[in-house]
C-alpha cells in the first residue's frame, strides 16, 4: 500500500461545518446542509453509520438518546425504525420531525447545493470492514474532487480504499502521531484530521513538509483559525459557521 504524497491532493474548503450545520442546526441533518448553504459555506462534515439491516444512515452517536427521540443501540434499529425518529427536536422545536437521513439523501443534497462534502466513517463497534466497504460502494462514482472519507477507523479505511481506490481518505486521529508517517501508509491515508487544541507550528511543521494536508477540528473562533492557516493547515472543522463570511469560506 502506498501513501499518495501529491501535492493539494485533496481540494478542501478552507471553513467545513461541523456535523453538516455547527451550531446553528441540528447534527448530521439535511436542514444543516441547507443553512450551511445559505451561509456561504462550501463543505460540510458528517458521520455515516450503518442501520442492523445494513443501511448508511448520517447519526454520530453509537446510541440514539442525544440527538433523537429514539432509544437504544443505532446497531438493534432498522432504517424504517429511523426514518420514524425525530432528529432535530432536541436542537430546537423548530426543527421537530427533521429525520435522521440516509447517507444516499444526503449525497444527494450535496450535489443539489454545491456541497463538498468529508464523509466521516463511523462505525458501531465491530462494523469496522462492513461500514467501510458499504460507504465506498456509495460514493466510487462520484467525480473527483467533491467527496472525501476519513474515519478513526484503520480497517474502514482500508476497506474504502479497496472499493474505491480513487476518492481521497484521511485519517483521523485525536492529536499528531509520532508514528503519523506509518499510520498514514497503513490506512492508505494522504491527510490528517486531528484536533485543534494542543497543535503546535512544531507539530504542524512536518507533515506540510512532506506534502501531508492536515485539517483541524473543531475551531469555534478567528484567532485560532489564523494561527492555524498561518502554520499550513490546509482546513478547519467549525460549529460557527456564523464567524466567517462568504468569501473567507
Amino acid at each position: 500500500m502506498i501513501l499518495q504524497t501529491i501535492p493539494h491532493l485533496i481540494r478542501y474548503p478552507r471553513i467545513i461545518a461541523h456535523r453538516c450545520g455547527g451550531a446553528l442546526a441540528p447534527e448530521n441533518t439535511l436542514a444543516g446542509m441547507r443553512i450551511a448553504a445559505r451561509l456561504g459555506c462550501r463543505g460540510v462534515e458528517f458521520d455515516v453509520a450503518l442501520t442492523a439491516d445494513g443501511v448508511p444512515i448520517l447519526m454520530h452517536d453509537a446510541t440514539l438518546e442525544r440527538t433523537t427521540n429514539g432509544a437504544g443501540f443505532l446497531a438493534t434499529k432498522t432504517a424504517a425504525e429511523i426514518a420514524c425518529l425525530d432528529a432535530g427536536g432536541k436542537h430546537h422545536r423548530a426543527f421537530a420531525v427533521e429525520p435522521a437521513p440516509t447517507f444516499q439523501a444526503a449525497l444527494q443534497t450535496c450535489a443539489e447545493l454545491g456541497l463538498w462534502a468529508n464523509v466521516e466513517i463511523k462505525p458501531t463497534p465491530g462494523t469496522e470492514a462492513e461500514t467501510g466497504r458499504v460507504v465506498a460502494n456509495l460514493v466510487a462514482g462520484i467525480g473527483p474532487g467533491t467527496v472525501l472519507l476519513s474515519s478513526f477507523s484503520v480497517l474502514a479505511l482500508q476497506q474504502a480504499l479497496h472499493v474505491a481506490p480513487a476518492i481521497p481518505r484521511a485519517l483521523l486521529t485525536e492529536t499528531i502521531p509520532a508514528d503519523w508517517r506509518d499510520q498514514l501508509v497503513a490506512a492508505g491515508a494522504s491527510a490528517l484530521h486531528t484536533a485543534a487544541s494542543g497543535i503546535t507550528v512544531d507539530l504542524i511543521a512536518p507533515l506540510c513538509h512532506s506534502r501531508i494536508q492536515l485539517a483541524c477540528y473543531t475551531v469555534n473562533d478567528r484567532a485560532t483559525a489564523a494561527t492555524l492557516f498561518a502554520a499550513g493547515v490546509s482546513a478547519i472543522f467549525t460549529d460557527r459557521l456564523d464567524l466567517w463570511m462568504p468569501e473567507e469560506m
